[in-house]
């Protein structure tokens, strides 16, 4: 089976997080997953994609790029920016650590990405960006049209 997948490339800017995350649903609907495994990818990439735009890019204009990949059963989504990096990513990775508490942030992204996918790798370089890996396979998955 020929793997398929998407790339998207858009602005560093807060309202492009409902772009990214409505276009990746869209996507993997592909799968015919239900309603839970569907509402678990669209939090996880509103997760990555806000990580991307407020911790990575600060601020500054950037470009967050985010590619989906489908091979059988599993989705694969790889969310990146070039934004300032993170400087430790086990204590990113913490729950609760924010490295924004003004903002209020729940500083969950991370857990919340660990606990609704099978996978996550993350890596970072500062002053370079940061990737993030996700990896889910659709238990309900039967792919439409065959």
């Amino acid at each position: 089976m020929a793997r398929n997948y998407m790339k998207l490339e858009f602005a560093s800017l807060s309202q492009n997080e409902s772009f990214a995350r409505v276009s990746v649903a869209a996507f993997v609907s592909q799968l015919n997953p239900d309603m839970e495994e569907l509402t678990e990818i669209k939090t996880v990439v509103s997760e990555a994609v806000t990580n991307a735009i407020i911790h990575g890019y600060d601020g500054r204009d950037g470009i967050v790029t985010v590619t989906c990949s489908l091979e059988g059963q599993r989705i694969e989504i790889v969310i990146e920016d070039e934004g300032q990096g993170i400087p430790d990513i086990e204590q990113a990775r913490e729950p609760l650590y924010t490295s924004k508490p003004e903002l209020e942030r729940s500083g969950m992204g991370f857990t919340i990405m660990e606990n609704f996918m099978d996978e996550i790798e993350v890596t970072s370089e500062l002053g370079k960006g940061t990737r993030v890996r996700l990896v889910k396979s659709i238990k309900s998955a039967q792919v439409l049209g065959h």
